[in-house]
Parts: C-alpha cells; sequence; structure tokens
C-alpha cells in the first residue's frame, strides 16, 4: 500500500502464495500422499489425525483472493486495496507460523511474565520410549505435566519448603533437528534468587 501523504511510503508487497515450492509440491503431492498414508507410513508414524488434512486445506486458501479478502483504505489519501485473508496455521505455513510465533513471545514477554529471573529448559525422553508418544498423543500432555512436576519438586527440595509454586510455560515439540519424530519440552521457568542451578 502507497500513502502518498506519509513523508515515507509505506509498500504493502501481497505474498504470492502459489508461486512457493512449498506450495506446489503440497498441492501436487498430498492427495496422494494421503491416500497412501495407512499402507506406507501408518505403521512408522502412528494414526492418519484428521487435523494434519485441515492444516493443508487451509494452508492452501492462505493469502489468497478467491478464498476471502478485506477491503481496506487508508483514511489520509483513500488508496483503497484488497488484502487476503489468512490461514493462521503454525507449522506448516512459514508467514502465518511467523507472525504467531512473533505475537506469543510478545505476549509472554510483556503481559505474562512477571519481573524475575527465568531460565530455560529443556525436557528429553530415551528413543526407545519415543514410539509410545507417536500411537499415543495425550501422552505428550502427561510428559508437560511431568516436566512441571519435576521442577516444582526440585524447587522444593532445594528451598526445604512446600509452599513454593514455579511459573513455567511450556511447549511441546515433536520433531528434531532431523525432522525426526522427537517429543520434547521447551519450559521457560521463573528462577528464585535464594536458589542456584548448576549448568
Amino acid at each position: 500500500m502507497v500513502c502518498l501523504s506519509a513523508k515515507v511510503a509505506t509498500v504493502y508487497h501481497p505474498r504470492q502464495p502459489r508461486q512457493t515450492p512449498l506450495y506446489k509440491l503440497i498441492e501436487r503431492h498430498f492427495p496422494e500422499f494421503q491416500r497412501t498414508y495407512k499402507q506406507s507410513f501408518q505403521d512408522r508414524y502412528g494414526l492418519w489425525r484428521p487435523i494434519i488434512g485441515e492444516v493443508v486445506r487451509k494452508f492452501l486458501t492462505c493469502g489468497d483472493l478467491h478464498f476471502g479478502f478485506a477491503r481496506i483504505r487508508c483514511k489520509d489519501c483513500h488508496h483503497e486495496m484488497f488484502v487476503p485473508f489468512s490461514c493462521r496455521q503454525r507449522c506448516l505455513c512459514p508467514s502465518c507460523h511467523q507472525k504467531r510465533t512473533i505475537l506469543a513471545a510478545d505476549t509472554i514477554a510483556h503481559t505474562i511474565c512477571q519481573a524475575v529471573p527465568h531460565r530455560q529448559l529443556v525436557f528429553t525422553i530415551p528413543k526407545r520410549l519415543r514410539i509410545f508418544f507417536r500411537h499415543d498423543r495425550p501422552l505428550l500432555g502427561d510428559l508437560a505435566r511431568a516436566a512441571w512436576e519435576t521442577v516444582a519438586e526440585l524447587y522444593r527440595s532445594e528451598l526445604q519448603r512446600d509452599d513454593i509454586l514455579p511459573g513455567m510455560i511450556v511447549g511441546i515439540q515433536t520433531f528434531g533437528q532431523l525432522v525426526h519424530f522427537h517429543p520434547h519440552i521447551h519450559a521457560i521457568v521463573t528462577v528464585e534468587t535464594q536458589m542456584c542451578i548448576c549448568e
């Protein structure tokens, strides 16, 4: 969008999602992947989850004017334009995922976290146990609860107090650097100033 009345012009460059390699790859191969999933991938990666198809369908409509748009108008120069709706999906859509990540980080930093020291902790599980999480996804919630209970128990033990309630924000991640199935927990935890956690 170009605003002629502004001292510094601001230009809006609409995305061209259909031109990206990721879009072309998914549009071309996803139907076949979904059709053959049970036979070719289910034993290794677990049952097909309906949310996969839902996320892909929304991604294929993201940024496409054919699937809805907002009409906006600059109050200064009265220039009008159409802005297509986004899918607002995480992980699959690079554009929407990045925006969600930035907004979530800002909310956590300025709204949720208190002005006390924090530390990042990572919790993982042995490889031989990961297969159970692949085939029983609710176990991921149990893993997050176990992580919090571990931190709470550690704090109470070190400080010798039963009334300690640490703050903790947990993110569940199910893949590693090699994009293989690797369920683990990333957590931001409040740190008591009286307590020293060894590296």
